[in-house]
């Protein structure tokens, strides 16, 4: 009993020398640290607010500041242990490993990071575009640091992995889609009038793009019908809408000027082979 409160007298002792002898330090130290603390929270804002006002993105102004932000505390931190009497090599060789285990452990999550830095900087898309990559398309409706989130029609969120999308080949067609279809006619229809007429149907659709024209014309001659083929770019918000729309118009016009959609037909001759 006597050892032990011989080693907490002696642990007391410690510590009163060192506070006596440091007390000063200690203050300044947890002054410098505060000081540091507003200073690095002003200059994080500072620079955030300045790369918004350049127009550069808001995802990539929030992570350059808030990188500043734990930089500039970290300084700071070291100076105020410098401050007290405490080394702080061995905490940088112990943060040095740890991060080269950390680096290792999430290397895919940091590939993801650093490829959506690369999207924010050289934005080969933004929020709104339509973009098919790895056979997924939909309108980007968020671009954050590690992924990336689609949109369609249905109100589906599609989550990719920035780290899929960098170095991929991208389709951006801004807000709109592309539409393509064929539709049959008569042989004894004139195909200029029939193009006249789809192409008509086509331009007073509800949700048509108008930013290109409509491209219709003869696809090609089937066995029993020519085949006008159409292609017109329609909001990708309300693609199969308009794509039902626009077929519901074009029939409606092709029965309205009496153009015949004809069905499959195929000519049998017969052959008498009966010995006379």
């Amino acid at each position: 009993m006597e050892a032990e409160l011989k080693q907490v007298n002696d642990i007391y002792q410690q510590i009163s020398g060192y506070l006596v002898t440091y007390s000063f330090q200690i203050i300044g130290a947890l002054f410098i640290l505060a000081i540091g603390i507003y200073a690095a929270k002003k200059v994080s804002t500072l620079v955030e607010n300045l790369m918004i006002k350049k127009g550069i993105d808001v995802t990539l102004s929030g992570f350059v500041a808030a990188g500043i932000k734990v930089l500039f505390i970290g300084m700071i931190a070291i100076m105020a242990l410098g401050k007290i009497g405490i080394s702080v090599t061995p905490f940088v060789a112990a943060i040095g490993a740890l991060s080269l285990g950390a680096g290792l452990a999430l290397q895919g999550l940091l590939s993801n990071y650093g490829a959506g830095v690369s999207i924010i900087v050289a934005r080969p898309f933004v929020v709104g575009d339509t973009i098919i990559v790895q056979g997924v398309s939909g309108v980007v409706k968020e671009v954050r640091l590690a992924y990336t989130i689609l949109t369609n029609e249905d109100e589906i969120q599609i989550t990719i992995p920035n780290k899929h999308i960098v170095g991929e080949i991208i389709h951006n067609s801004s807000e709109n889609s592309l539409i393509e279809g064929v539709v049959g006619i008569s042989y004894d229809t004139d195909p200029e009038q029939a193009i006249a007429v789809i192409k008509k149907a086509i331009m007073t659709t509800s949700g048509i793009s108008d930013h290109k024209e409509p491209q219709v014309g003869i696809e090609n001659f089937g066995d029993s019908s020519i085949n006008i083929g159409m292609r017109f770019w329609a909001n990708t918000g309300v693609l199969f809408q308009t794509r039902y729309l626009a077929n519901l118009a074009i029939f409606r016009a092709l029965t309205d000027n009496n153009i015949e959609i004809p069905f499959p037909q195929r000519d049998v001759h017969l052959f008498d082979k009966t010995p006379k």
